[in-house]
C-alpha cells in the first residue's frame, strides 16, 4: 500500500516537473499580450501544473461509465420512488437529480441543499427506523465496500457489507428493483479503502433473495460489458478482472428470505 501511494505521488511529482516549463514560459506570453492593460489584471498565481498533459477530462475509474449505465436504468424504468446508499453525490446522483427526486442516505453529512435531492444522515449497517418496505428502486454504487472499514467514520465491522446488504433487502419492498456495483476480482480487504468481491460470492448472496435481471461490468481496462451471461465459467476468474466493477441489476423476490448471519 505504502509503496502504491509512493508511486502515485511519483508519477504526479513528475507530470508537475514536465508541465513547470511551460507554465513559466506562458505566464511570461501572458504578461506581454496584457501589455499594461487593467481591464483583466493578475490577481494572483494558482499553479494548476497537473491538467497540462492529463486526458480530456477526469474519468473516475469506474465511476463514470457506472454512473451514466445505472441512471439511464432508472429513468427507463421510471420507478415510484427512488432511493440511493452512499453512491457518489457529484456523479450518479447528480445524473438521476436531472431527470427525477432522489432520496439519499448516507453515514456522511450534506449540509448544501440540491434541487431534486432530499437527504437523510444514517448508518446503513442498521435498519433505520420506519424504513420497512420503504421504497421501490434502491441504488447502492461502489458503496457497500466501504461499509465497515472505518473509511467514512463508520464503525469498524468485519460484516458491515452484509449488515448493509441485509438493511437494503429490507427497505426495498418485494418486487422491487436493487442496483448494486462494487469492485470484483480476487477476493478480499484493501485496508481501508474497500473490499474487492469474487463475483461468485456475491451471487450467493443475492440470488436466494433476488431475481438476477441482468449482469454487467467493466474491466480492468475501463471498457462496459453490458447485460453479460453470469451462468457462464467466466464468472469463476471474474470475467479476468483483477480490479473491475460489476454491476447487478436484480429485482426482490420476497420477505420470506431470512437475513444473513451476521
Amino acid at each position: 500500500m505504502i509503496v502504491r501511494i509512493l508511486k502515485l505521488g511519483a508519477g504526479l511529482t513528475l507530470s508537475g516537473i514536465k508541465a513547470l516549463p511551460d507554465y513559466i514560459r506562458d505566464y511570461y506570453r501572458l504578461k506581454e499580450q496584457l501589455n499594461g492593460q487593467t481591464q483583466f489584471p493578475i490577481k494572483g498565481f494558482y499553479p494548476a501544473l497537473f491538467d497540462r498533459y492529463a486526458e480530456s477530462g477526469h474519468l473516475v475509474k469506474h465511476y463514470f461509465l457506472q454512473d451514466l449505465y445505472v441512471a439511464q436504468r432508472i429513468f427507463n424504468n421510471n420507478p415510484i420512488r427512488h432511493v440511493d446508499i452512499g453512491s457518489r453525490i457529484d456523479g450518479f446522483a447528480a445524473h438521476v437529480a436531472a431527470f427525477r427526486p432522489i432520496e439519499i442516505f448516507d453515514i456522511r453529512p450534506l449540509t448544501r441543499q440540491i434541487p431534486n435531492v432530499s437527504f437523510r444522515q444514517a448508518d446503513l449497517m442498521a435498519l433505520p427506523p420506519n424504513l420497512t418496505a420503504y421504497t421501490d428502486s434502491v441504488s447502492s454504487l461502489h458503496a457497500i465496500e466501504h461499509f465497515g472499514l472505518g473509511r467514512y467514520g463508520d464503525p469498524i465491522d468485519i460484516n458491515g457489507h452484509i449488515k448493509a446488504l441485509d438493511t437494503i433487502y429490507e427497505i426495498l419492498k418485494p418486487g422491487g428493483t436493487f442496483y448494486f456495483s462494487s469492485p470484483i476480482g480476487p477476493q478480499g480487504i484493501v485496508y481501508n479503502a474497500h473490499r474487492v468481491f469474487d463475483v461468485s460470492y456475491l451471487l450467493q448472496l443475492f440470488t436466494p433473495r433476488y431475481e438476477i435481471i441482468s449482469f454487467s461490468y467493466i474491466n480492468d481496462n475501463e471498457q462496459l460489458f453490458e447485460n453479460v451471461d453470469w451462468k457462464t465459467d467466466a464468472v469463476k476468474n471474474n470475467f479476468g478482472c483483477l480490479y473491475g466493477c460489476g454491476i447487478f441489476e436484480m429485482k426482490k423476490i420476497s420477505n420470506s428470505t431470512k437475513p444473513h448471519d451476521s
